[in-house]
């Protein structure tokens, strides 16, 4: 064979080589990016399992566990040893407090004799007893079942001599024309289903077996009309709240009765506080969640607004408008639902949130709240935590998914961290929104009990009688009281001193000698 046979030889095989390389290159890429693409796909299912496990198990609490944050709860944590004595001291004032209460209460003494057949000494047989002392006493508490009073109001009628002139004198005050009820049992009937959470229908049957024959739809035309009697005050209400430098907001739904069906509408707290520290909360219903609620609201005002990151107050919180604070309880929130896949993260997560409250407490145990030396703690102290939680959470995102619980709840704190941390620069804003939340649940326990408003004209009623009656509470006026008294002074009261019928300002009205 010659030297050309070889080489052609040689060139074949190299060429089939070549080939053979060539297929075994394209088959490494394609199975490489099979591989990546795997490895993707195993990503985004891990992703996606870590975020199923973490609503799975929110799941798991809401229906068979407690729902409340009870591992480590905040309370429980900030409770500090010496804390003791000042804890010791304000249950003594708590107890001061009850005793005075007890002292306010209808007593009666009732006496109880010796029975006849008693007065026999079982040692001498004598007969001849004496009184020792006062007596022994023992306390006892016993319900005096409500009534209602039926009043005959017989309005005297005098003639003059001449014959021409009658008289009549003035009648009971009446809420209404035709009234047949008193301002006291209206404004019984609005503190029961806003505060108490009692339907109208359970309402009924209770009057109806202290004697009254009344059916829950009279009890609604009560209920409607001690709320558009009152609308002006709780419309002043929202008003004062909005012009606040400080205001909270949070929304919850509620179910509005349709055709066949109900549709969802929700329900907005507002809160703010006054110069003197009372607290007033205001109550907005509308058909929808959308950013019109918290707009119409807050329109033209300035100032700061703590709410969580839900997006429907971004528009409230522009440049030029409020400034958006965040709240820390919603991000310690965020970590506790992801220890299920982070457990010792989201621990670490939620010990930096421990110590900013701790700083809190410890602004409140020395009475400085609000004060030049709170600020400096908050600029101290706790810009020092806050900033080393930062740190920790860039150097924590890369090692979660973004989409499992624990990196969702990084990039929550994350995304509002100029929010979040607003609250280092005026000791007067709240770290939280807790008192907003706190001012849904009368509202969450009225929707399990009577599911539903009829209309959305019923839905603003009853955040009107909400406003008016939270407010009574927080600021320690017997609600029944309030309403009893403005239902009727409402209707005459100048509209420019409004003001002074709003619940945290209201003074009782002189109790009057029987005549």
């Amino acid at each position: 064979m010659g030297s050309g046979d070889h080489d052609c030889e040689w060139r074949e095989r190299a060429e089939s080589l070549a080939v053979q390389l060539d297929a075994a290159q394209k088959t490494i890429a394609s199975q490489t990016q099979t591989i990546q693409a795997q490895s993707e796909s195993l990503t985004k299912l891990s992703e996606q399992f870590a975020s199923v496990k973490g609503t799975v198990e929110k799941l798991q609490r809401h229906v068979f566990g407690k729902r409340s944050e009870k591992i480590t709860p905040l309370a429980t944590a900030l409770r500090d040893p010496a804390r003791a004595e000042a804890d010791r001291i304000a249950a003594l004032q708590t107890r001061r407090e009850n005793a005075e209460k007890k002292r306010q209460l209808v007593t009666r003494k009732i006496e109880h004799k010796v029975r006849e057949d008693q007065k026999v000494c079982p040692k001498c047989g004598g007969r001849d007893f004496s009184k020792l002392g006062d007596g022994a006493m023992s306390e006892l508490y016993e319900l005096v079942p409500a009534i209602v009073e039926r009043q005959l109001h017989i309005q005297e009628k005098l003639r003059c001599k001449c014959g021409e002139t009658v008289i009549t004198a003035d009648g009971p005050t009446k809420v209404f024309d035709k009234a047949r009820v008193g301002p006291t049992f209206m404004a019984q009937v609005a503190v029961s289903k806003c505060a108490d959470a009692l339907p109208l229908h359970r309402q009924a049957k209770a009057y109806r077996r202290v004697g009254v024959q009344v059916n829950d739809s009279t009890l609604g035309d009560y209920f409607h009309r001690t709320a558009e009697i009152t609308k002006p005050i709780s419309d002043r209400l929202l008003d004062v709240v909005a012009e606040k430098e400080i205001v909270l907001a949070d929304e919850t739904s509620h179910r509005v009765q349709a055709k066949g069906k109900t549709r969802r509408s929700w329900l907005w707290s507002f809160i703010a506080k006054d110069e003197d520290e009372r607290e007033m909360i205001a109550y907005v219903f509308s058909p929808s969640r959308s950013s019109e609620t918290p707009e119409r609201v807050l329109e033209g005002t300035s100032g700061k607004l703590v709410a969580d990151a839900y997006k429907g107050y971004d528009r409230v919180t522009m440049p030029g408008r409020r400034v958006r604070a965040g709240c820390l309880a919603h991000v310690r929130r965020k970590f506790f639902d992801a220890q299920s896949v982070a457990p010792d993260a989201a621990k670490q997560a939620m010990d930096f949130i421990l110590e900013v409250y701790k700083i809190e407490r410890a602004a409140l145990d020395a009475d400085l709240l609000g004060t030049p030396e709170h600020l400096e703690m908050r600029q101290s102290a706790s810009r020092a935590v806050m900033d080393d939680f930062k740190a920790w959470l860039d150097a924590e995102q890369p090692r979660h998914p973004p989409k499992g619980p624990m990196g969702e709840a990084i990039n929550y704190a994350l995304g509002q961290w100029d929010a979040l941390t607003l609250f280092l620069t005026d000791p007067h804003l709240p770290i939280d929104n807790n008192a907003s939340e706190r001012a849904l649940r009368v509202a969450a326990l009225g929707r399990k009990n009577f599911l539903f408003v009829g209309t959305n004209e019923a839905g603003e009623n009853l955040a009107g009688l909400y406003s008016l009656i939270a407010t009574c509470e927080a600021n320690g006026v017997n609600p029944v009281d309030y309403l009893a008294d403005v239902l009727i002074r409402v209707q005459t009261h100048p509209a420019s001193q409004i003001d002074e019928l709003l619940p945290h300002n209201w003074t009782p009205p002189p109790i009057r000698a029987p005549s």
